[in-house]
């Protein structure tokens, strides 16, 4: 009964409704992406099965205080570390590859699970803690403090992101995105930041300009495949290769398009679109629900990073302040990534859309990263509130 009366206090039921409404929404998509006969596989049942699973993930989650998670960070990102190093170098039989990828891992009774995924929130925890503690071992704030406490994060990044980048580029992008949002957040000066994002912008433009005017020298000199240059051409000009590379993209927009200002209905579906389940479900809710759907969905996501935004503005302990913003930064970055994809505005990479997509391994990856959010909040209100302190 105590333990019940504390869950009611101190357990964020806002975050929880809003992940419980992404879960219908999810539900519901799935289970029209499924009327073409194209899976045998119920898929919408497994999810609400993951979505479950999840859950026990989250309370599990408040088993810890953000204390204890900073105790182990370092412990869970060298697991994390392993476990990425099985993929890359194990036997087909533990990682095996598929469609030309090794990113799983086969775990007795569970199944497939891809590593990267989990490794989000153990990397998060990692770079909280290396600012939070250079914070509290460097008195004097200086630019040279500054430039050391970059080259720590810089170096935390680069272990966990030397495997990813080689098994899923889109996944590695994800990792510099969590990592540029605590260095927004890390006190760094701006006469160190300023030239640092800019001349990475003026890198990716420079990238993008010779992916399209100046291949041979990408292949030549950097030793970059043709095909990373084939899904440049194909966000650029997705008619050009309307068989290959352009297949989904055309298919994703006219889908969305066609669903108009109220879309299809449910199952109404009339474009085919492989994989619609997973980072295509946007295309699905877009069609059947038009714009007012898929606005719908877009407004869920920003209620969902607004209330952790302001999670983040509340708390006091840099650590967990640290991981908020790292949970922030990833979540915005799928949503952004996802969504802009689906309508050409950014280049299709495979990033799911949380809690939305179909997909165990993402869903327990969110539902973990969460889950420290629900953990500091929870004893965060503990310690505010507590007879003891």
């Amino acid at each position: 009964m105590e333990l019940l009366n504390k869950l009611k206090k101190r357990f964020d039921w806002k975050l929880a409704l809003i992940i419980i409404v992404l879960g219908i929404i999810s539900v519901i998509a799935i289970s029209s992406a499924q009327t073409s006969g194209q899976y045998a596989t119920n898929f919408a049942i497994r999810q609400i099965i993951w979505f479950v699973v999840g859950f026990v993930i989250i309370f599990m989650a408040l088993l810890l205080d953000p204390e204890q998670y900073r105790k182990i960070a370092w412990f869970a990102l060298g697991f994390g570390v392993f476990l990425l190093a099985l993929v890359k170098f194990g036997p087909e039989s533990i990682a095996p590859i598929r469609k030309g990828a090794a990113r799983w891992l086969q775990v007795p009774v569970i199944g497939l699970i891809q590593p990267s995924e989990f490794v989000k929130s153990f990397f998060i925890l990692a770079l909280a803690r290396v600012v939070s503690k250079h914070h509290e071992t460097v008195g004097y704030k200086t630019l040279q403090s500054d430039i050391v406490l970059l080259g720590k994060i810089l170096a935390t990044l680069a272990i966990p992101l030397y495997f990813i980048i080689s098994q899923d580029l889109g996944t590695s992008l994800v990792f510099l995105s969590i990592t540029a949002g605590v260095i927004l957040v890390s006190g760094i000066s701006w006469r160190i930041l300023a030239p640092i994002f800019a001349g990475g912008g003026a890198l990716v433009l420079s990238l993008l300009w010779m992916a399209v005017y100046a291949q041979d020298f990408l292949q030549d000199k950097l030793n970059l495949a043709a095909f990373r240059f084939k899904r440049i051409y194909s966000w650029l000009d997705p008619y050009s290769y309307p068989t290959d590379e352009g297949f989904n993209l055309i298919r994703a927009i006219t889908a969305i398009g066609s669903g108009e200002l109220t879309g299809k209905g449910y199952k109404g579906r009339e474009v085919y679109i492989p994989e619609n389940h997973t980072d295509f479900i946007f295309s699905v809710i877009g069609e059947e629900y038009g714009f007012i759907g898929a606005s719908f969905v877009i407004i869920v996501f920003f209620v969902l990073i607004y209330h952790l935004t302001k999670i983040a503005l509340e708390l006091t302990d840099p650590f967990s302040i640290y991981v908020t913003v790292g949970v922030i930064s990833m979540i915005a970055f799928h949503v952004v990534e996802n969504i802009g994809m689906n309508i050409q505005l950014l280049p299709i990479t495979g990033i799911p859309l949380p809690f939305v997509s179909y997909g165990g391994s993402s869903i327990f990856s969110m539902s973990l990263a969460l889950g420290l959010v629900f953990s500091i909040r929870y004893y965060y209100q503990t310690y505010m509130f507590s007879d003891d302190r």
